[in-house]
């Protein structure tokens, strides 16, 4: 098998793309495909800080790798979960790649934030899926953080796979604003709401471990404990079965879907009026936002715990 590009011997083949390449051909077209995603989307530029969420897995790891070779000014962030060996395993790649590369990260532990890890969450909240409490989650922590620290964007490790798995359960659901909103680079609508982007979004997982791989970029390979009842893995099955049939149907449906976008959902991207969380301060639509919603449901459960044991233990 001969590289594409150079005709040199080659390692790996990408049948979407038709190609194969050795290992430096496949690094110019990483690079390229990270690039123009950036530039087409203006992410971010070389010149301004990016705050990064590390999770320790096989995506965030290697755009985190990418950036800093790349010679973009980055800051990684990473939540201490609390989920076990699990979560001791990923904050032992994250720390032991930081010191390895001389690169800045900060590692916060979720439970001394909001005073329960995420499996004591998970474990009150039975209406809710645990993918979904524990994104909620994250997503309300990483925003603050980048609010807190004056960042104006930060980037997570979602890849094509991700994307066309979140498309998908959307169409399914026709979850019109959601559609409306499906994009690599999530704005700012509001002060406190820093820019979010996607980095990755063109690449397949295949690629990105591919990457991992040539590069030696440490990552762990099981999947998170909480995410077994997922709906997004079946999405990501049923696409699967279709690209093995049909090279290339992911990219088509993604990136058609986001051509297409605005001419089909633009009745659904009216600007919403953002209020701040009489609470938190953060943005949100309602009075309390949904993070400190269920932070004081937690702490009503655990006030009630508590007034029982003592009532018990007085008997």
């Amino acid at each position: 098998m001969k590289c594409t590009r150079c005709k040199q011997e080659a390692v790996m083949k990408l049948k979407r793309h038709n190609s194969s390449f050795c290992p430096e051909c496949f690094d110019i077209f990483f690079s390229r495909q990270v690039e123009q995603a950036i530039k087409k989307n203006r992410m971010f530029s070389r010149e301004e800080p990016v705050l990064l969420g590390v999770s320790g897995g096989k995506d965030s790891m290697s755009l985190w790798f990418y950036l800093h070779q790349a010679g973009y000014k980055v800051q990684a962030v990473h939540f201490d979960l609390g989920m076990g060996e699990y979560s001791l395993r990923s904050r032992e790649i994250v720390e032991g790649f930081s010191k390895q590369h001389q690169l800045p990260l900060e590692v916060i532990e979720v439970k001394s934030l909001i005073n329960y890890s995420i499996p004591e969450v998970t474990k009150k909240v039975r209406n809710r899926p645990s993918c979904s409490v524990c994104g909620m989650i994250k997503r309300h922590l990483l925003n603050r953080y980048a609010w807190d620290n004056h960042f104006s964007v930060y980037a997570t490790g979602h890849n094509l796979d991700d994307e066309a798995a979140t498309l998908l359960g959307n169409i399914l659901h026709w979850q019109d604003g959601y559609l409306a909103h499906q994009s690599p680079v999530l704005p700012s609508p509001h002060p406190k709401m820093v820019r979010k982007v996607k980095p990755f979004y063109t690449l397949t997982e295949e690629e990105i471990r591919w990457y991992a791989r040539l590069h030696d970029i440490p990552f762990i390979a099981e999947r998170c404990p909480l995410s077994k009842r997922a709906k997004s893995f079946h999405y990501k099955e049923a696409l699967d079965f279709l690209e093995e049939k049909s090279p290339g149907t992911k990219h088509m449906f993604l990136l058609g879907f986001l051509e297409r976008r605005d001419r089909y959902f633009a009745s659904n991207q009216e600007k919403v009026e953002l209020g701040e969380c009489s609470r938190c301060g953060m943005p949100t639509t309602l009075e309390v936002c949904s993070f400190c919603r269920l932070m004081e449901r937690l702490d009503s459960q655990k006030e009630r715990s508590e007034e029982n044991n003592a009532h018990h233990g007085s008997e």
